[in-house]
């Protein structure tokens, strides 16, 4: 398909068979998009894979919406977009480079997701636009939103999750990416957020704290947002920015992985060894 798709347009489609194939599939695929550059937010897509793969798998396609607050996380959706039809292999090849729709860092005009933002700290607030606007037209479409922990130390988030509580946004569903990991360093390092599942829960919303790279376990907590219709649902997902990629230096630096030709080379090797295994 053309660039400029979104997953809640009209006509939209695809298909999920196994989450857990999906996710490695985005891992080798993003693994692909960041080995041209020899760098990019590979971390990320490391992180949020099965997190990314889950919502596929949970969102109607043509209804759903999907919101990707964190710029730099576009890569996983950019990735099983790619692995799913949505966008064709010569979009995909562009990434991150000058004048391509699929960039680094997405924006406004990117495609696949309904919404995303370069600034830190925005996409919920645009999430709970969504919420509120589907519900006064009467649809039941569900905003899956990926957030990402060093975003909640900014005052907007919270001002957001006050509001969706208040006005028991039901169909809003956060995932929230609990790497610990932000450009300065571990967040815990920088802001304390804990008990981060603990405060979500005091501002009213229904919070699960999870691994996020059980599959079984996100899928079971998004039938339980899904199943809880009175109040905005958060999985706190803890994750690891360097999961799934045993290749990598002990010291890779989770946030802006670097990948000469050598190590894209072992991790494409690696990846594609663990796809034919579970398909085995």
């Amino acid at each position: 398909m053309s660039a400029t798709v979104h997953v809640s347009a009209p006509g939209t489609h695809w298909t999920v068979p196994d989450p857990r194939e999906l996710a490695l599939r985005i891992r080798l695929r993003a693994v692909r998009m960041v080995a041209p550059q020899g760098f990019g937010y590979l971390g990320q897509a490391l992180s949020s894979a099965e997190q990314v793969a889950a919502v596929f798998a949970a969102a109607r396609p043509g209804v759903d919406r999907l919101v990707c607050s964190p710029g730099h996380y576009v890569i996983g959706p950019f990735a099983a977009a790619a692995e799913l039809g949505l966008l064709d292999d010569e979009a995909v090849t562009g990434y991150g480079q000058n004048g391509s729709p699929v960039e680094a860092i997405g924006t406004e005009r990117s495609p696949v997701m309904d919404y995303t933002c370069g600034s830190l700290g925005q996409g919920l607030s645009a999430a709970l636009g969504f919420a509120l606007s589907d519900r006064l037209r009467g649809s039941d479409a569900r905003i899956f939103t990926m957030v990402s922990d060093g975003e909640l130390e900014e005052g907007q988030v919270w001002e957001a999750a006050l509001f969706a509580a208040h006005h028991r946004l039901g169909r809003l569903v956060v995932l929230l990416d609990a790497n610990n990991s932000q450009v300065d360093g571990p967040v815990d390092s920088i802001t304390t957020l804990e008990p981060i599942a603990a405060k979500w829960s005091a501002f009213g919303w229904h919070a699960q704290d999870l691994d996020g790279h059980d599959m079984d376990a996100l899928s079971s907590a998004l039938a339980a947002a899904s199943a809880d219709t009175g109040r905005p649902s958060v999985l706190v997902c803890r994750t690891s920015t360097v999961h799934g990629l045993d290749c990598l230096p002990p010291d890779a630096d989770g946030h802006f992985i670097k990948l000469p030709p050598e190590l894209a080379t072992a991790a494409e090797k690696e990846l594609t060894g663990k796809l034919e295994a579970l398909r085995a």
